[in-house]
């Protein structure tokens, strides 16, 4: 039996004993039990900080650069229509259904596999494992809170379902909560200043206004006013408007840019809910991306946030599984995907040089 046999054996088992675990988003910390106990049985040395654990796989060279492998222990809460237990690991051939299985579960334990295996040669890079909390709900408590912790870090590989192709870029997210100030009156008589005429006029910019810098992979931000609430009753002119607008930013512009020229350009107040979750690039030059494309893989731009959009430094995201299946019943991963995944990342990282 291969190395990659034996720790694909071992950590599809693991990845089992998660599934068994109700592991909510700040609701961790058994997980994070079972993980570092995992951890521990290796003969590593864990660190832990609440329910986020890291393990290096040498002490820390200062002359070299750093390379971080993370993916996250929580998950969403399964919705009404599972057919399966989701907290009960059901193999049927090939398929291993179970709640977090594909987000991130997949990810996470094929990332430690290929860690395990890294971490048995020398290579020109320090090595970090990171099994994370609250990405689901973008917590404060989770992968930022250990980044003091981790020190200075030159490239991340983020585990989450991409079929093994590169995410080389992945949107923004920003939530803005506007709100238009009129004068209430009489809507019998000519009185008042009627907050949603002057709303309207901000809502029509927001659906119109085109942002100057497009992307080859995502086209243009994308601005979409989905809740509007005003009014008290029928003969009252009301004065306040509030609206929501989802802003999915691309990666030619930060999160606060995008906000300063919303701000300057409308006449309602705007308050965005965070400017934390940015997009993302890596240079389509970079050694990791030149030879994913020399092993055949894909590159593309990713829809969907993870914590890539916390983390300041140089991101790719990569991982087994299918993004489609996160988040809704019956999830579940192949265990072929698994294996390919701890072989691909091993090929990818093994050997690989990066600047420091």
């Amino acid at each position: 039996m291969s190395k990659i046999e034996k720790y694909t054996l071992e950590v599809i088992d693991l990845l089992k004993q998660l599934i068994a675990i109700e592991s909510f988003s700040r609701q961790e910390d058994k997980a994070a039990d079972l993980m570092e106990g995992f951890l521990k049985r290796k003969g590593l040395v864990v660190n832990r900080k609440q329910n986020n654990l890291w393990v290096w796989a040498k002490e820390p060279d200062t002359n070299k650069p750093t390379i971080l492998l993370n993916s996250h222990l929580d998950t969403v809460k399964p919705s009404f229509k599972w057919t399966y237990p989701p907290f009960e690991p059901i193999v049927e051939g090939d398929i291993l259904y179970g709640l977090g299985s594909n987000d991130a579960g997949g990810p996470l334990v094929a990332l430690l596999a290929a860690f395990l295996l890294l971490a048995e040669q020398e290579q020109a890079y320090n090595l970090v494992y990171a099994a994370t909390a609250e990405e689901e709900i973008s917590g404060a408590n989770g992968v930022a809170l250990i980044f003091d912790e981790l020190g200075p870090i030159d490239l991340g590989i983020v585990g989450e379902p991409t079929e093994m192709q590169m995410a080389v870029a992945e949107k923004g997210l920003l939530v803005l909560d506007c709100e238009a100030i009129g004068k209430a009156g009489h809507a019998a008589r000519n009185e008042g200043v009627n907050a949603i005429y002057k709303a309207i006029k901000d809502i029509e910019w927001f659906r119109t206004y085109q942002f100057p810098e497009v992307s080859d992979l995502f086209g243009p931000v994308k601005m979409t006013v989905t809740q509007v609430q005003s009014g008290t009753q029928h003969n009252v002119v009301p004065d306040t408007c509030t609206f929501v607008v989802d802003v999915r930013v691309n990666e030619k512009y930060t999160n606060k840019q995008v906000v300063d020229i919303i701000q300057r350009q409308v006449k309602c107040r705007v308050t965005p809910r965070s400017t934390r979750l940015n997009s993302s690039c890596i240079p389509m030059q970079h050694p990791v991306v030149q030879k994913g494309l020399q092993m055949g893989r894909a590159c593309y731009g990713s829809p969907t946030t993870s914590d890539q959009a916390l983390m300041s430094f140089t991101t790719l995201k990569m991982g087994p599984g299918h993004s489609g299946r996160s988040h809704t019943a019956d999830e579940y991963i192949k265990l072929s995907e698994i294996k390919e995944g701890i072989a691909i990342y091993y090929e990818l990282l093994n050997g690989l040089k990066i600047q420091y």
